[in-house]
């Protein structure tokens, strides 16, 4: 088994978690690309979960793009007081829109959404993929980050650029769109920190089972 060489099918071997999660909606309850855009920015070293929850307030005072340029710094505050480093992203956020103003002025490429205060490329392969938008690279969050290097895709790294260059190396990129999130979900559901290894479908072709548990 070639571990971290180009000449693994991967694109077979992740075909079940492909398949399960195929077009999944990410787990931010978002409603249109303007709140994705907004709560990929609030969710940097804070929970989905948090976000979800203080959305709604934030959407029903502020609609659109366009009505979020129109406010300032104390009017927006109190609605995302609950999210980590609620200043400093509040400052990004009401910058960005600033700029674009408007909700159909959002940038949809790698280089257009990584120009934002706050978005970097985990954040704008998010926006791609859920835009249906050809994919530029791979989503590398948190999950990903744990999980692709345990099923033996990529060398462990804590660093999620790193992680997306490597996977973008060795993954076909008919797959980039998806792969991501896939492995994502698998890591939220199943291959947690403590992996719950008997209810996985890629146990078949995982370094992590083969070399760890089998042989415990």
């Amino acid at each position: 088994m070639d571990l971290f060489g180009e000449t693994e099918n991967w694109e077979t071997k992740l075909k079940p978690i492909l398949k399960k999660y195929k077009g999944k909606k990410h787990p931010l309850d978002y409603h249109n690309i303007y709140q994705l855009l907004v709560m990929v920015v609030l969710s940097a070293q804070d929970s989905d979960a948090n976000i979800n929850t203080i959305s709604p307030a934030l959407f029903d005072k502020y609609p659109t793009l366009n009505s979020l340029s129109k406010t300032d710094l104390d009017t927006f505050l109190p609605y995302i007081s609950k999210v980590r480093n609620h200043g400093t992203k509040a400052n990004w956020l009401l910058e960005i829109a600033k700029t674009i103003k408007n909700d159909k002025d959002i940038p949809l490429t790698m280089a257009g959404l990584t120009a934002l205060k706050g978005v970097g490329r985990k954040s704008a392969n998010v926006i791609l993929r859920e835009s249906h938008k050809p994919a530029e690279g791979i989503i590398a969050d948190l999950h990903v980050i744990r999980v692709a290097p345990r099923i033996g895709i990529v060398k462990e790294n804590k660093d999620g650029n790193k992680i997306e260059k490597d996977l973008m190396q060795v993954l076909p990129k008919n797959i980039w769109s998806e792969i991501g999130m896939a492995i994502s979900f698998l890591g939220r559901e199943i291959c947690r920190p403590k992996p719950k290894c008997e209810e996985c479908l890629l146990t078949d072709i995982c370094l992590y089972y083969n070399t760890v548990i089998l042989k415990n």
